[in-house]
């Protein structure tokens, strides 16, 4: 019966995020649209609201090209990798009181593994493609994740301080004593370190280098069409909506809001995770790509340090308080 239970909640967890993953589409290509003065899709559908449904016809029945000289078993399983090790962290995320697929105690560490894990993808997309502009893709990807997976796992440090837990629940729960029920205020520091390196971690603008459209065609997928493609786009969007469910999680009191909202009781949660995904579409809009050089340099000398001063300041207001 538990079991049951358990494979009702994941069928409920993965169709509300494959609904919302189809729509984030639409919804950037609305949102980019009217920033730049367009009115984006508006064929398919009134206001062209069917798109994504068009857009998943085309891509299954397109055809699925291999390279000849790619090496195949890699070629088919590196976009699989990549979207269920993004597709797994949704298990530990509690969407309201009481409701995760896993509560388990090592919520945020599972997190950083599964995190690591898709990252594994897209290198081996990128090595099995037989192409330069994958393989650059790919190497560009694995040193962008080394390097802001190092700041991000640091800002969530003093978070895990304050909680003295690293279930993710608790976490939420902790944030109750603290003013608008959140860390957002006490751990300022950490939340900015960790919204610019989950910007980082999903590859996406100012920070999608490993796809960079302009210098290397579209990096580690350029090969890849039809469905193959679809599922590196998915894992984009499930990695953009996990990352801004940690934030709501670990910095803004998770299901936690001003007033209850009777009979919906994840409504506060979903409403900051759309503010955080609307930030996405907002900086792609209006920030340009950085040079891979830059890109380092952000990570290595300002975030990793902003990330050591939080842990340190945390540490010593914990000390003082007793």
């Amino acid at each position: 019966m538990n079991i049951v239970f358990i494979v009702i909640k994941i069928a409920i967890v993965v169709g509300i995020v494959m609904a919302h993953v189809a729509y984030a589409t639409y919804f950037e290509r609305k949102a980019i649209g009217h920033m730049q003065v367009r009115l984006g899709p508006m064929r398919v559908g009134p206001h062209g609201i069917l798109q994504p449904i068009a857009d998943f016809v085309k891509l299954f029945f397109k055809e699925d090209i291999i390279p000849a000289q790619a090496d195949k078993p890699i070629f088919y399983i590196a976009p699989v990798i990549a979207v269920f090790a993004t597709m797994s962290s949704l298990a530990v995320i509690p969407f309201f009181e009481g409701f995760a697929i896993a509560n388990i105690n090592i919520g945020l560490l599972f997190i950083f593994a599964m995190s690591s894990l898709g990252a594994y993808g897209i290198v081996l997309a990128g090595w099995s493609s037989n192409s330069k502009y994958s393989f650059l893709g790919g190497l560009r990807s694995s040193a962008q994740v080394i390097s802001y997976e190092i700041a991000m796992g640091l800002s969530l440090v003093g978070v895990m301080m304050m909680a003295g837990s690293l279930n993710l629940s608790d976490i939420v729960k902790a944030q109750s004593a603290y003013p608008l029920k959140m860390y957002l205020i006490p751990q300022f520091l950490g939340f900015f370190v960790f919204l610019v390196s989950a910007v980082a971690e999903t590859n996406r603008t100012p920070f999608d280098l490993p796809e960079a459209e302009s210098e290397i065609v579209a990096g580690y997928f350029v090969e890849y069409s039809g469905m193959r493609f679809a599922l590196f786009y998915a894992a984009e969007y499930i990695g953009m909506i996990i990352m801004s469910s940690i934030a709501t999680v670990c910095f803004l009191g998770g299901w936690n809001g001003p007033f209850e909202i009777p009979y919906i009781p994840f409504a506060w949660f979903a409403v900051k995770v759309y503010v955080l995904i609307f930030f996405y579409y907002w900086i792609r809009a209006t920030v340009p790509r950085y040079r891979y050089d830059q890109l380092m340099a952000i990570g290595w000398k300002v975030l990793i340090p902003l990330a050591l001063l939080n842990i340190v300041i945390t540490g010593f207001i914990k000390v003082m308080r007793g």
